[in-house]
């Protein structure tokens, strides 16, 4: 049989006193909890008077009307296709400076900027490779790219559109119709033939407008 120390008979003696008082606050609380809503319930009645809940035979609950869901998603995507809806007719002849390199700068801007875009002065931050795409998937493709890029606040691009040698005549069909594209994107504010380096005739570097 374990024998107890004096200390140890005291901590049982405080710790069970504890227990006693914290038992005697919590019944005192919900005395008093109780007490305060009788208290107010006489107060209602006082004022009101008596009061005695009315019967409803045959109550119909209301029923909410279901609201049908707003498609949010569906209206995005088609403002976006809207906004992708670029046109391959539109007329880039005037448009494009065809000195020893392709070059297009938006009216207003001066012929340092493609200059600077030719010398690398900024640094290409993601590119999009069209290669194998269908018209529809390439038009669609290069949109979202040119637009995300600039939500996200990227200045330099690169758009890789290739050099048409495996088409029908050897023509270079998607990288006219990237030309025109691109023109008609109001974040495109110039853009230069790459560098052989960063692949010549079959890439464009393009800047986007800040902001």
């Amino acid at each position: 049989m374990k024998v107890h120390t004096l200390a140890e008979l005291q901590a049982l003696k405080r710790t069970m006193a504890e227990r006693a008082a914290a038992e005697a606050a919590r019944r005192e609380a919900e005395r008093l909890a109780a007490e305060q809503r009788e208290r107010e319930r006489r107060l209602f009645e006082l004022a009101v008077g008596p009061v005695q809940p009315i019967p409803h035979p045959g109550r119909i609950e209301p029923r909410p009307v279901p609201v049908e869901p707003v498609p949010v998603q569906r209206q995005l995507d088609e403002a976006s296709v809207m906004r992708e809806a670029l046109s391959d007719d539109f007329d880039i002849e005037t448009l494009l400076h065809t000195d020893e390199l392709l070059s297009y700068r938006r009216p207003g801007l001066g012929p340092e900027i493609v200059r600077k875009l030719r010398e690398g002065s900024w640094s290409i931050q993601r590119q999009i490779d069209l290669h194998g795409l269908r018209t529809d998937e390439a038009r669609e493709a290069l949109g979202r790219f040119i637009r995300e890029a600039h939500q996200n606040g990227l200045r330099c691009v690169r758009v890789v559109h290739g050099k048409g040698l495996g088409s029908p005549g050897r023509t270079p069909v998607l990288k006219q119709r990237v030309l025109r594209w691109l023109v008609q994107k109001s974040e495109v504010m110039a853009f230069v033939q790459a560098r052989p380096a960063e692949g010549g005739a079959g890439a464009l570097v393009v800047l986007l407008r800040s902001g």
